[in-house]
């Protein structure tokens, strides 16, 4: 079995830096002075842009407090939306909970018509009710004369 000779050449684009193999010797790079100074002055800018985050959150927030509440509290009512319509689906699929809540629903529906709907007297009721609450949520912008 003829053994292969390997020949080894050397590129002038791959030149690799020479690599001393004496033991012992160590060659050390010197740290470049000027990205140091640059490390400083950027760690400069960074600690006095943190030196002044504080007081800048505090006017941003205290400038749009009112929009920042809006939003947080649209936020927190998709959310709470989002998660009880995920129980409800989950009680849905348990056996005999539909056709409860579909029974609850049907009861009340008759409940409330029975209540505030049948007689005249129980409709002037269920409006001033109506009417009361209106003006509890909104206020009384149009005074009765």
């Amino acid at each position: 079995m003829p053994q292969s000779e390997y020949v080894e050449t050397k590129s002038p684009e791959a030149t690799m830096p020479e690599i001393n193999t004496q033991t012992g010797t160590i060659t050390k790079i010197q740290p470049a002075t000027q990205s140091q100074e640059e490390w400083l002055k950027y760690g400069e800018q960074v600690s006095s842009f943190l030196a002044t985050l504080p007081d800048y959150l505090g006017g941003f927030f205290s400038t749009y407090k009112q929009p920042l509440v809006s939003i947080g509290l649209i936020l927190a009512a998709i959310v709470t939306v989002k998660i009880v319509l995920a129980i409800l689906d989950a009680l849905n699929d348990l056996p005999l909970v539909a056709p409860s809540f579909e029974l609850i629903g049907i009861g009340y529906s008759l409940w409330f018509v029975y209540r505030y709907l049948l007689k005249a007297s129980t409709r002037q009721e269920l409006s001033d009710e109506i009417t009361d609450l209106k003006a509890q949520v909104i206020g009384n912008q149009f005074p009765d004369a």
